[in-house]
């Protein structure tokens, strides 16, 4: 596919929004009341609005590789926050995915340049989960066992923060992780237990009474 064939594919998809609803733009222009916050991964094969069968405006969409919560990238933070404290979101999701490279990408012996501090947010992750992950003979096996790990670290992470802490305690919050199995295409809702580890981390990270 080249540009023009995007410019294209645009006008097309103005066509259909306008012939099913001449007043779709009109009304997307007033605003955003978005009831979820996505945060995924950058694969270019996981777009969140298609696998959700949701609709412009309806989440607010965080990515980046391999869908981290690092605590020190402005960038997820500034979104966490935006989100959570001014559009007033209702779930945060940080959905991962099989066959993820970046989680891939983490577990191999080689420089990767600048991403290998990205990427050691995920070492440290299976450092954490070694045993566990040590224990599946078969490579794959590990890998999406990790992936799905790395989404409940990065669940835990957002719970470590004051404006998800504050939602939570305020108006019902939830925080949710999910991976996408590139496979079948189903969603899988890993189920996390976040009430038990909110009580296991708020001793600890605990800033909001």
């Amino acid at each position: 596919m080249n540009v023009e064939q995007v410019f294209k594919n645009n006008e097309e998809w103005i066509g259909r929004k306008l012939a099913n609803d001449p007043d779709y733009f009109t009304e997307l222009a007033k605003g955003q009341t978005p009831e979820f916050l996505y945060i995924g991964c950058s694969d270019s094969r996981v777009t969140a609005e298609d696998l959700m069968g949701i609709q412009p405006g309806q989440a607010f969409i965080h990515r980046n590789i391999a869908n981290l919560v690092n605590n020190v990238d402005l960038s997820v933070m500034t979104v966490l926050n935006y989100a959570v404290r001014h559009l007033k979101v209702k779930h945060i999701i940080v959905c991962g995915h099989y066959n993820c490279g970046g989680v891939k990408a983490a577990m191999q012996p080689a420089d990767m340049g600048i991403l290998n501090p990205w990427l050691r947010n995920i070492r440290d992750v299976y450092r954490t989960h070694r045993d566990e992950l040590n224990a599946i003979e078969d490579e794959s096996s590990r890998y999406n066992r990790l992936v799905e790990l790395n989404v409940q670290e990065q669940c835990v992470n957002l719970l470590k923060t004051a404006a998800v802490q504050e939602a939570i305690t305020l108006r019902g919050l939830t925080v949710q992780g999910w991976v996408f199995d590139i496979h079948t295409g189903r969603l899988i809702d890993l189920k996390i237990d976040f009430d038990s580890i909110l009580k296991d981390i708020k001793e600890i990270y605990n800033l909001y009474s």
